[in-house]
């Protein structure tokens, strides 16, 4: 199978040279060097930017492709109609486009004027805008206003050159390279949306129907049951994955669209004014949704079996089926013969102004450290405070820190970097932390103890790259008095020798398993949960004597594994102080 296929609009820019402007059967994708093959993503509108493993990027917006001039390694491209914005290893985020800087990428990150909230976490392009969501999961809007597709009113605001917060506590932000509209996923996994809502393609209801701008960040009523796993936005329509909440095994993934009828591939004469189940007998049953790409008018599925299906327009060929007809309904693409034993998971789609890929890009069991740095990059673990030269109070990630700088008996670099801090301005410390934030020289301590596990057993590696690169396998659910705690796998195999005996079994499975715990009070399953992720003690926990006899048990079962103080040894200490 080739690295890269490619199928559609082939002009402005020409993307394989000496073929037609329409291609309408998927062909190979040919780079001109060997380093630019190994794709890690691809995102695409009129302009396309092909992101490799090594962390730099092609843009083809002319004749002649061209490398992006960024001195940092890049993780993440998006592209909309009129921009461009690049996230890098460090957490910056460089733009360019129409409403921003047309000719060269800017660091549009650190104009956000919160100094505290500038490490980026991830990046959406809509057709004008440019969405970042931060490390303190507040999401950003820059750009294009005129549909109030930043959640503001475009007669007062029509476009900004700089970030401005649009919403706090967000956890996923969903857009498109040729939208208008997005939708915003808060913390209790409630959806907001905004801008363009001429066809519907908000899910408002009937009640919003006439209305074309929604210039206020608003509830989205009547979302399908179940997680939401992706929402991808075109010019008219969009299109919802829900894995359904009640399958702990193989949970079943559907696929539901809102919006113009000629693109929601509902088979409908008539517009969907709220999410509406997509049904097609090529994904049902024991076949499941693996991804989603949505251009400006048509939509691409990947499932499980390796099926590639499209529905809607065509007219580019986009569709990749042999001809330019359009399609009401979902239609399987027929693709040549994948690698030999490769795991479908593997492979991508993305979808362009007109145009579409399929291509092969496998993760890297290497990115575990950044996964693992990322995990501690949240809001509630942000709880160690600085003071400046000025008397400003700056608040760090605690956890980070400890994994970054080197803490030995002999020496709290923690407490000399506060000395440090205190002889530095506002503008000179966030420099500091940055600098910290973004050293990838020193392992953390995490992933050091997940390589001596896996490096004892070569089946256990096999099952460790499994439930990392397996989305499905990432989390195991813990449940409580009627409430769910998702936890990542690789933290409970690290910390319990009850979890890591039930994820790596070679003889048995039970990677799915629901388990109670609703024996622990609200306060000793906190403690429990604060420990598990960074082995300390939150200093606002309040230590009693019942908590302390109900900890001592929960540590015989779990079978945590003590590292020095260790857990108990913390709680005494605490207790008797």
């Amino acid at each position: 199978m080739n690295d890269c296929l490619f199928f559609g609009l082939n002009r402005n820019p020409i993307l394989i040279k000496n073929e037609p402007d329409k291609i309408t059967k998927p062909i190979q994708f040919k780079f001109e060097n060997e380093n630019e093959k190994q794709i890690k993503q691809i995102s695409s509108s009129f302009s396309t930017i092909f992101l490799f493993k090594n962390g730099k990027a092609i843009e083809y917006s002319n004749q002649n492709p061209s490398k992006i001039q960024i001195e940092e390694n890049i993780q993440k491209v998006t592209v909309g109609y009129e921009n461009e914005a690049i996230l890098t290893i460090e957490g910056n985020v460089f733009a360019k486009g129409y409403d921003i800087n047309p000719k060269e990428f800017i660091n549009i990150s650190s104009l956000i004027e919160d100094k505290n909230d500038r490490i980026i976490e991830d990046i959406v392009c809509s057709a004008d805008s440019i969405y970042l969501l931060t490390s303190n999961q507040n999401a950003y809007g820059i750009g294009d206003n005129f549909f109030g597709q930043l959640g503001f009113d475009s007669k007062t605001l029509n476009e900004t050159k700089k970030p401005i917060l649009m919403m706090k506590n967000v956890s996923k932000i969903f857009s498109g390279n040729s939208s208008n509209h997005v939708f915003l996923l808060d913390s209790n996994q409630e959806l907001f949306g905004c801008g363009d809502n001429e066809y519907s393609q908000l899910g408002l209801g009937e009640s919003r129907k006439g209305e074309i701008k929604i210039q206020k960040l608003t509830k989205i009523q009547n979302i399908p049951k179940g997680e939401i796993i992706d929402i991808q936005c075109g010019f008219n329509h969009s299109i919802m994955l829900i894995e359904d909440e009640n399958q702990n095994q193989n949970p079943k993934r559907k696929l539901y669209s809102c919006g113009d009828y000629q693109f929601n591939g509902l088979d409908k004469n008539k517009h969907t004014n709220e999410f509406t189940e997509i049904k097609s007998s090529l994904f049902e049953n024991d076949d499941n949704i693996l991804e989603i790409s949505v251009g400006n008018g048509h939509t691409l599925i990947l499932t499980s079996k390796g099926k590639l299906i499209g529905f809607s327009s065509n007219f580019y060929g986009e569709l990749g089926t042999g001809d330019t007809e359009y399609q009401t309904i979902p239609i399987q693409i027929e693709l040549p013969k994948l690698r030999f034993n490769e795991n479908i998971s593997n492979y991508h789609i993305s979808c362009g102004n007109s145009k579409s890929f399929f291509y092969y890009s496998p993760l890297s069991f290497s990115n575990l450290e950044e996964d693992l740095i990322k995990l501690f990059k949240r809001k509630e673990f942000c709880n160690i405070s600085f003071k400046t030269e000025n008397g400003e109070i700056i608040k760090a990630h605690k956890l980070i820190l400890k994994y970054r700088l080197n803490q030995n008996q002999n020496q709290n670099e923690i407490e000399k970097l506060k000395e440090i801090i205190s002889n530095k301005s506002i503008k000179e410390s966030n420099q500091i932390f940055e600098m910290i934030y973004s050293k990838r020289i020193i392992n953390p301590k995490l992933y050091s103890e997940i390589k001596e596990i896996i490096n004892s057993n070569e089946k256990i590696e096999e099952t460790m790259k499994r439930i990392y690169l397996n989305e499905n396998e990432k989390d195991f659910i813990i449940e409580r008095k009627e409430k769910q705690y998702k936890f990542p796998k690789l933290i409970l195999i690290m910390r319990s020798e009850l979890y890591r005996g039930m994820f790596l079994s070679v003889t048995e499975d039970k990677s799915n398993k629901v388990t109670d715990y609703s024996e622990l009070s609200n306060k000793s399953f906190q403690i429990f949960e604060y420990w598990i992720y960074s082995n300390q003690i939150k200093d606002d926990i309040q230590i009693t004597q019942e908590i302390i006899d109900e900890i001592k048990i929960g540590i015989d079962y779990f079978q945590l594994n003590q590292t020095n103080p260790n857990l108990f040894d913390l709680l005494i200490n605490k207790f008797n102080n």
